[in-house]
């Protein structure tokens, strides 16, 4: 039941994705208000805070109810946790890289509750030059933002909130937990045509490297500034942990 305590975006969420747990409600409204307190919120197309432990929870988007929700290939695992894929499936953002999103201002964000040492991407769409983020690989981590180049750091662990970021035509950078680990002048090159996918890459229509990584937040959106990206894991981080999920 909406109350005069409630942000209105919040309780469309929660409605629309049928929350009843007081502490998940709670969760969202915070969310919402500290991206909002941010200044950030206006800057994402699409956020999948993954409560209320179901796939039809589990697909709404956060942003715009009924628009860009995901749409679940079989083989994934929804608890209170997260979503777990099994490694040999995906989720569809239902948004298409080409259309929607800005070649020099982008961002794509994915909360890993799972270690892993395999050579798997997490998100993203395009190969060669498209927009991915691939957590521990042979312990360095990688990224692309419209670009045919490689953002790379050292990783050891892949339970983190991981970032991948464009703010302009050449600059782009990779973030950890709130930290800016690699920064690149690599030029934007061009869009996919072609939707993100969530636990795997969209390449060319056909998910490929698929992950086993358990996901409890994405996010899609235009390019955040040094503090926005630092802001951004403050209040993902605090969500997680007032859900017991954190790392």
């Amino acid at each position: 039941t909406p109350t005069s305590s409630t942000d209105a975006d919040a309780q469309a969420f929660i409605t629309a994705a049928g929350i009843t747990d007081p502490t998940q409600q709670s969760a969202i409204n915070t969310l919402v208000v500290d991206l909002k307190g941010y200044s950030i919120w206006t800057k994402f197309k699409a956020i999948y805070p993954v409560v209320g432990g179901s796939a039809a929870a589990h697909a709404v988007n956060l942003k715009t109810p009924g628009t860009h929700n995901l749409s679940f290939a079989s083989g994934w695992t929804h608890s209170s946790t997260g979503m777990l894929p099994n490694g040999a499936t995906f989720a569809n953002t239902n948004l298409n890289d080409n259309t929607i999103l800005s070649l020099n201002s982008v961002h794509i964000s994915y909360y890993s509750r799972t270690n892993e040492n395999v050579a798997v991407i997490e998100m993203g769409t395009g190969l060669s030059d498209g927009l991915f983020i691939e957590a521990r690989t042979s312990n360095v981590s990688y990224y692309r933002v419209h670009s045919t180049t490689l953002l790379t750091h050292a990783d050891t662990d892949s339970r983190a909130f991981y970032v991948a970021n464009r703010t302009a035509s050449n600059v782009m950078n990779a973030w950890k937990n709130g930290v800016k680990l690699a920064t690149s002048a690599g030029a934007s090159t061009s869009k996919q045509n072609f939707n993100i996918y969530l636990g795997a890459l969209n390449n060319g229509g056909t998910a490929s490297f698929p992950t086993g990584k358990q996901c409890a937040f994405a996010s899609i959106g235009d390019g955040l500034t040094d503090t926005d990206a630092a802001n951004f894991y403050t209040a993902v981080q605090a969500f997680q942990t007032t859900l017991s999920r954190q790392v």
